[in-house]
């Protein structure tokens, strides 16, 4: 073929006569002795293969359709380079139907890679698989293993996937999840109606992982250690087994005035009845790979995206990790963001049911009073006082320095804590005191798909994972998709034409005999 001739034409069968034959039979079917002799269960089963298969033989015809497809303009690539050879390219696609080939034409010249317009208008990825496909595997694999991810796309579709992709196949789906969110545009109506406090709040979960993917740190502590048995763990082996994955989340909450009493009540108070509100625009996500100085940062930036103005009361809710304590103050001085940063309230809760076990060690009214009390005393703003108070109580019961451990670690708590433990105010103001929806994160996201039995991790499929674990936890999944199918397009296709313009396609005109014109090889 000479540089500028067109490439030869032949004519075929209508794309759709495949499609109209196979329907028929169909009906044939329903109409035939074996159908009627069938069980409704047998019969929808029949009916969803031969749907299917009806659907890939509907999407082969349109694509043969759309073969001959040629473009009317020169075709230039990024590199400047003309691609006047035009030759027919034929390729397979794995989609939610089953196997199809696009014989589609192909734009190439001397020493250049060719160039196919036609996958570019159809935003056909260069590897197997349709980003449909892709979509119903990243589903999948966000909710149940891998394995079951491959079963439920045997099942559910037409499509076939090798168990060494799915893997391959999580991780590019989740590829833009950094960019969805930095792009992100927020609703500033939205906002405005949203409650008057905006959460950030974070925690840490370990993950068990492949040795090699664990922190610097932690992996030479794991090279130190010598398994006393073959086939498992042993206990206290598992220590240097996990890297730590740091959770966040962001949210806006109206405010809930209470008293101390309002929640520790005693003979004479009466029961709190009043719902508290409910979080909104709730955003949680986790990260194994980024540090938690890293994930926090991108906290604060997606509560400046929402409330650039600070007009929002900002509030951070903790379990009084020092680290955590440290990046968070660090990162409000940074971006000039009046802050507050509360220790969660469950979590002193369960330092005084330890230290109250030294005074009281059965269970019992006894010690539940005792609890009862001093956490009631520290909602009233006088932790100080109490940590104080409970030092002093085991000095003058002579308690053993092994029995009293748990309450001075309890009253160091309270003290250094002191700064974040003024709940008498944050009552006042309405704040919430307890981190309840990072609790719950910590559990959705990670322990619930990350913590299988016997599930070791690889670091590239954990992230992802996780990623796109976030992404259903905050709603965001079809917006990202569409986000994702987007930069595929751009990475896949626009990047590769000359200013970044994919030439458009167009069909040759149909004979008067009915038939399509299809490039020749």
């Amino acid at each position: 073929m000479s540089m500028n001739a067109a490439p030869a034409l032949s004519f075929v069968e209508r794309p759709n006569d495949q499609g109209r034959e196979y329907y028929d039979g169909i009906v044939n079917f329903l109409d035939s002795e074996e159908c009627h002799s069938m069980k409704l269960s047998g019969l929808e089963q029949e009916l969803e293969k031969r749907g299917r298969e009806l659907m890939r033989i509907l999407l082969q015809g349109h694509l043969n359709k759309l073969s001959p497809s040629l473009c009317e303009q020169a075709v230039f690539g990024s590199d400047g380079i003309d691609r006047p050879k035009v030759r027919s390219h034929e390729r397979k696609i794995e989609t939610v139907f089953g196997t199809v080939s696009s014989n589609r034409a192909g734009y190439g010249n001397e020493g250049v890679a060719s160039l196919h317009p036609l996958d570019a208008e159809l935003n056909i990825p260069p590897e197997r698989y349709s980003l449909e496909l892709r979509r119903r595997v990243a589903e999948n694999a966000a909710k149940n293993s891998f394995d079951e991810t491959l079963e439920t796309i045997d099942k559910t579709t037409g499509g076939h996937i090798p168990k060494r992709q799915v893997e391959e196949l999580v991780q590019r789906a989740a590829r833009d999840f950094d960019a969805f969110y930095d792009t992100r545009q927020y609703n500033p109506a939205d906002e405005a109606t949203s409650g008057p406090i905006l959460v950030i709040t974070a925690d840490g979960k370990g993950v068990v992982m492949h040795e090699q993917d664990l922190r610097e740190q932690t992996r030479k502590a794991a090279q130190k250690r010598k398994p006393r048995m073959e086939a498992r763990l042993s206990k206290g082996e598992k220590k240097n087994a996990k890297r730590m994955a740091t959770v966040a989340a962001v949210y806006t909450i109206n405010t809930f005035q209470r008293t101390p009493q309002d929640i520790v009540p005693d003979n004479r108070s009466k029961p709190h009845k009043e719902k508290s509100p409910r979080p909104e625009q709730k955003r949680v996500w986790a990260s194994l790979k980024k540090s938690a100085e890293e994930v926090i940062e991108s906290a604060f930036s997606e509560a400046s995206h929402r409330d650039p103005g600070q007009e929002k009361n900002w509030v951070a809710l903790v379990d009084g990790e020092n680290q955590q304590l440290r990046i968070l103050e660090r990162m409000a001085k940074k971006q000039g963001v009046d802050l507050t940063i509360i220790v969660d309230i469950i979590h002193v809760i369960e330092y005084l049911w330890k230290a109250g076990r030294a005074f009281h060690p059965k269970s019992g009214p006894e010690l539940e009073k005792w609890v009862q009390y001093r956490l009631l005393k520290i909602l009233e703003g006088k932790a100080g006082l109490m940590a104080g108070g409970m030092r002093r109580s085991a000095t003058r019961k002579k308690i053993t320095d092994k029995q009293r451990e748990p309450v001075d670690t309890c009253a160091t708590y309270l003290k250094n804590k002191a700064p974040y433990l003024k709940y008498d105010r944050y009552l006042d103001m309405g704040f919430p005191i307890a981190t309840g929806v990072i609790e719950g994160a910590c559990r959705h996201l990670v322990k619930d798909r990350m913590d299988i039995t016997g599930a070791k991790w690889r670091l590239a499929s954990a992230e992802a994972v996780l990623r796109l674990r976030a992404l259903r936890s905050s709603n965001d999944f079809d917006e990202y998709w569409d986000f994702h199918e987007a930069c595929e397009y751009k990475r896949n296709h626009q990047t590769l034409y000359a200013d970044g313009e994919v030439p458009p396609t167009k069909l040759p005109q149909s004979s008067s005999k009915g038939g399509h014109l299809r490039v020749i090889k």
